[in-house]
């Protein structure tokens, strides 16, 4: 079963987009991913992001895709939301991987912009809504501009909250006024898709992160939204402005890179990246370990 969810909160407050663990010769690594995955949910993550981008999603393959789903359901999926990433630039191709993270068990679904190809508004209606007809799973959309070309004007997102299985947005637009005016209107769970921005956005009306320093501060974004909601403002911003080094370290480089060689000096499963992705060179991981311990991470 999965864990409760309310439709204020439909999968949950704080998720951490995790990474996908390799052995040392570049195999998946299930037996990883099913302890990083553990970790996560105890340091204080309600939800999991699986097959996203952060998760090296474009070279892996469909079927690993259902292997990595299929395991951390088995081994957090009675405690944490899983959602799954099956967005691509191929409705088609988007609609298998939704069946496939359906069948391995995936309480929620992950559908990023098409990128690449620029598809018109009405062509990211018809996507999104198809892909949302594939499965019986509540559909998380994801708004990232900056990586597929192509923003989901706020016309658009209000038709798209009209289907009874589009329930949230992860937000990495960047625009808190584009924000405001799409969260106001159509009613979508909101999620910060932007790490230095989950304050900014609670503020605007999000209910939640996923987020890629959730691999390291959980419990410092828990306490952080939890004061939020008290309204404790001044111990909010507090909590914000000391974390303001590990969202900067974290995405100096590539953020599955730094991320990735992050948890490998914890001794936690990460291994190595898949090309075209490299591994960070000496400077940048010292200037990491610099940024990291002055955000309170212990390495």
């Amino acid at each position: 079963m999965a864990p409760i969810s309310t439709p204020q909160t439909p999968f949950g407050r704080v998720l951490t987009a995790m990474v996908t663990p390799f052995t040392s010769d570049g195999a998946l690594d299930l037996d990883g991913a099913q302890r990083l995955a553990a970790h996560l949910v105890d340091a204080g993550n309600d939800g999991l992001v699986v097959n996203g981008t952060t998760g090296e999603s474009p070279t892996t393959s469909d079927a690993e895709k259902a292997q990595l789903v299929r395991a951390v359901v088995e081994a957090v999926g009675d405690r944490a939301h899983i959602v799954a990433g099956a967005g691509t630039n191929d409705t088609r191709h988007s609609v298998e991987l939704a069946r496939a993270a359906e069948r391995a068990g995936a309480h929620g679904l992950l559908a990023v912009t098409p990128y690449y190809n620029k598809p018109p508004q009405e062509g990211l209606y018809q996507h999104f809504t198809t892909v949302a007809d594939a499965t019986e799973l509540p559909v998380m959309l994801y708004d990232i501009p900056g990586r597929s070309g192509t923003a989901i004007e706020t016309e658009t997102m209000v038709r798209l909250a009209e289907h009874p299985r589009i329930v949230a947005n992860k937000d990495a637009k960047g625009d808190l006024g584009a924000a405001s005016w799409a969260l106001s209107r159509s009613g979508l769970a909101w999620y910060s898709g932007d790490d230095m921005l989950n304050l900014p956005l609670l503020a605007v009306g999000a209910v939640g992160f996923v987020s890629v320093v959730g691999h390291f501060v959980a419990p410092e974004l828990r306490a952080l939204l939890e004061a939020h909601l008290s309204g404790d403002v001044t111990k909010a911003t507090a909590i914000h402005q000391r974390l303001l080094p590990v969202f900067t370290g974290v995405f100096r480089a590539q953020g599955v890179i730094t991320t990735k060689r992050a948890l490998a000096l914890q001794g936690l499963p990460a291994g190595p990246l898949r090309l075209p992705l490299v591994e960070l060179g000496s400077e940048q991981t010292e200037q990491l370990k610099r940024d990291l311990t002055a955000g309170g991470v212990q390495l």
